[in-house]
């Protein structure tokens, strides 16, 4: 297959004309670059400048891709090891910091320790997740009271509040809560459980690829937890997306959190791949 090598691409088009065909190949894996690839390709997004976008090609083939949308961690996939020297010194040539790279190990882990030993930071792992892909909701999930319904006007305030506990909760940061809500309220994105007019659980469609859709956002506040809210929201959000066509959804799971991974295992998720953050920082230590 030849010697792998590095391309940085010369804008979204150009990364996403030659790279489709592999991310749709590994749907699963590439969700988020796939989902985020309307809005690199209209320029319709609030990322910083310069995005970076970047894949490893090997003979005619695509072997990997690596992207960044700052202020946002950078995201590699499987790329080759021997690739990863180069990529680094790219990087450097692109950014003065990165906060943290996410992807498989051990790649994400030799990106994140090439870039912080040169400049005499240090590095740690953070959150292990799990990439789940469903086909197929199981039947006779129990069902606690309530239904899902589509967030409104009304329940932007109510959505701000508990994507700033998500991000609080999970470590995982995000954009400026009362922009996001309005944005999932006013895309038709985000979901609700409702009981009796009273919203007690929240879900989203995240992103969307070709064929499937990201769950995600799913949030219940602590004292309202533990009675099939969330279970029940993410099955009806899940079951939404195959009713439209599309083939399976896609979301994310803490591993150190077995309490999702068995609530989502029970809706019909399984595991495809895991992923890893390791972050970089002067004040981390492993």
């Amino acid at each position: 297959m030849g010697e792998a090598r590095l391309v940085r691409a010369a804008s979204p088009r150009v990364f996403f004309d030659r790279c489709r065909e592999f991310l749709a190949a590994n749907e699963a894996e590439y969700n988020l670059i796939l989902g985020l690839a309307p809005g690199l390709l209209s320029g319709d997004h609030d990322y910083d400048e310069p995005i970076y976008l970047a894949w490893a090609e090997a003979g005619d083939s695509v072997r990997g891709v690596a992207f960044r949308t700052p202020p946002y961690k950078l995201s590699v996939g499987h790329l080759p090891l021997e690739i990863v020297p180069e990529l680094v010194a790219d990087l450097g040539r692109t950014y003065d910091e990165i906060p943290a790279v996410m992807g498989p190990e051990p790649v994400a882990e030799g990106v994140a320790r090439a870039w912080a030993a040169p400049r005499g930071l240090e590095v740690r792992p953070g959150m292990r997740l799990r990439i789940h892909a469903l086909t197929a909701v199981r039947p006779d999930l129990p069902r606690p009271p309530g239904v899902m319904r589509g967030g409104t006007s009304g329940d932007v305030d109510l959505v701000a509040r508990w994507l700033a506990a998500f991000s609080t909760e999970t470590g995982i940061p995000g954009t400026e809560p009362e922009a996001a809500a309005r944005r999932l309220v006013d895309t038709g994105a985000a979901r609700l459980w409702d009981v009796d007019g009273t919203a007690v659980s929240m879900a989203a469609r995240a992103g969307a690829t070709a064929t499937a859709i990201r769950v995600g956002y799913v949030f219940t506040p602590p004292e309202l937890r533990g009675r099939g809210y969330a279970t029940a929201l993410v099955a009806d959000l899940s079951a939404e997306v195959l009713a439209e066509g599309r083939r399976s959804a896609f979301l994310y799971t803490d591993l150190a959190n077995p309490t999702s991974n068995a609530i989502y295992a029970r809706i019909g998720y399984e595991p495809v791949t895991d992923v890893a953050d390791w972050e970089i920082g002067a004040d981390v230590t492993p």
